[in-house]
């Protein structure tokens, strides 16, 4: 009759009952579970601990550590539900800010990823996560006026920052300025000439530069690199079209196609490939 019981309540509320164990234990067995990819029964051992002890000043870290599996199981809403709530407990925990911030992000809420980014700067002016990803936000909204003094003040902080660098040439670009966009750029391939990632942008450079010669060899290498480089097809592809070349542009819009890029993006430009 016990079995019996036992299974009937697995059945009706889908997890394992817990008897008999501390929040501690029950918080050790989370972790142990997350480490090993058992992320619906650690959720459960969390949520049961959360149950045993509600006013816990410890259930900061738990909600966050929550917060964390359920992004991971791409349960986005919960996963937010979760990471405020932790920042409800403890609203000064950069950890917990910046995990909100990238989930914010990842959801496409923009907006509310640069709050929780500032929101951190405010704690920690020198935080670098939060600096570059702001200056990110920044760039993608065209407040190219913010996003060059968080890129700016991150680089004096870190002067060989790769991301930063690659986004203040890329900033350079946007605001026209492409001679600085390709000083930088062919400083970072002096240091890394096997990055196919730069070759795309400085070929990107190029064609603003009107130099489309130029373009066409830095995405051959970019592409010799790393045959996988959606960006590179694309590019080249454009180029291929503007000169007339429809067969080798249809060529390499449909490896971009088969790469990734769906089909409805590029509607036009294949017509154009007729």
């Amino acid at each position: 009759m016990k079995k019996f019981i036992l299974s009937f309540l697995i059945y009706i509320i889908g997890v394992t009952p817990v008897f008999s164990q501390t929040y501690q234990e029950l918080s050790d067995r989370a972790i142990a579970c997350t480490e090993q990819d058992s992320l619906a029964q650690a959720e459960n051992y969390i949520c049961q601990a959360l149950k045993l002890e509600p006013a816990n000043p410890h259930n900061a870290l738990l909600f966050s550590n929550l917060g964390t599996i359920q992004r991971r199981q791409r349960d986005y809403e919960q996963a937010l539900e979760s990471y405020t709530f932790a920042l409800n407990i403890a609203p000064r925990a950069i950890p917990i800010l910046l995990n909100r911030a990238a989930l914010n992000l990842e959801m496409g809420r923009n907006d509310h990823a640069r709050i929780d980014y500032s929101l951190v700067l405010d704690l920690e002016k020198d935080n670098k996560e939060a600096l570059l990803m702001r200056a990110y936000i920044y760039a993608s909204q065209r407040d190219l006026k913010f996003a060059r003094v968080d890129y700016e003040r991150l680089l004096k902080l870190d002067p060989q920052n790769y991301n930063a660098r690659l986004g203040l040439a890329t900033l350079e670009q946007k605001d026209g300025n492409l001679q600085k966009a390709l000083e930088i750029l062919n400083k970072m391939l002096v240091e890394n000439p096997e990055d196919a990632a730069l070759y795309v942008a400085r070929a990107g450079v190029e064609q603003d530069m009107q130099h489309v010669d130029l373009a066409m060899i830095d995405l051959e290498e970019a592409l010799k690199l790393n045959s996988s480089q959606t960006e590179a097809y694309l590019m080249r592809g454009q180029i291929y079209l503007s000169q007339k070349k429809k067969s080798l542009a249809k060529q390499d819009f449909e490896k971009a196609m088969f790469l990734g890029v769906p089909q409805a993006e590029l509607r036009g430009v294949l017509q154009q490939c007729r």
